[in-house]
């Protein structure tokens, strides 16, 4: 039998999807008053809550200030973007002939499946897509079989940024980030480490155009808003 939620995971669900989907925006100032009054809930769960966020690196608390959804500025997110892009694709490139028959059709079924659940219509899932994504590359890391870069790899991606890759695409973007993962399959398939490393570059730096912009146009319009509170 399924154990109820306590208030508590209730409550930090509920904050991790309205940071995660952007109702609460970067920046978002988290007062306990306030959430446990839009939650209906007192502020021990919310404490709670908030703390377990800032442990997933989602909320920042600082003393005497409070708690806020955490923001990246543009030149965090150009070094998180730097490191996975010298890493990455060499990876990809080191999964290539490692990868057995079995394995790449399993990289397969998840490149199908995350076209089933990501492209734009009636279907898409992005709350799916994100592990389906999450294994795929889990995968090709794996395959590398090379655990330095790997460990170096796990410290530059950071979840909730992925996450929110795939909540600012546009669809040109997201139909993009789809087919590299098929590309990359077909690379695979036909052995080639060059083309596999190419598409991941591609893949990444797609991802990284999208993230920069949005960071871009958050920065500029806090600027404004603060100009306009001045």
């Amino acid at each position: 039998m399924t154990r109820p939620l306590t208030s508590a995971e209730r409550t930090h669900a509920t904050l991790r999807d309205l940071i995660m989907g952007g109702d609460l925006a970067p920046g978002a100032r988290l007062g306990e008053v306030e959430l446990a009054d839009r939650l209906g809930v007192s502020r021990t769960p919310v404490r709670e809550a908030l703390s377990r966020l800032a442990a997933e690196g989602l909320v920042e608390i600082a003393p005497n200030r409070g708690a806020r959804v955490v923001t990246w500025t543009v030149a965090e997110l150009e070094g998180v973007f730097d490191l996975r892009s010298s890493l990455e694709p060499k990876l990809t490139a080191c999964a290539v002939p490692h990868a057995t028959p079995a394995d790449v059709d399993e990289l397969d079924h998840l490149a199908r499946q995350m076209l089933d659940v990501g492209l734009p219509g009636p279907r898409q899932d992005l709350d799916a897509l994100v592990p389906l994504n999450r294994a795929f590359h889990d995968r090709l890391v794996a395959l590398a079989a090379h655990p330095t870069l790997a460990t170096a790899l796990a410290a530059a991606i950071h979840p909730p940024i992925v996450r929110r890759n795939f909540l600012t695409y546009d669809e040109a973007s997201l139909r993009r980030s789809l087919g590299h993962h098929t590309e990359m399959v077909a690379a695979m398939r036909a052995g080639d480490p060059d083309w596999a490393r190419a598409v991941m570059t591609s893949h990444i730096a797609n991802a990284r155009a999208v993230m920069v912009r949005a960071a871009r146009l958050q920065t500029a319009h806090t600027a404004t808003r603060e100009g306009e509170t001045a």
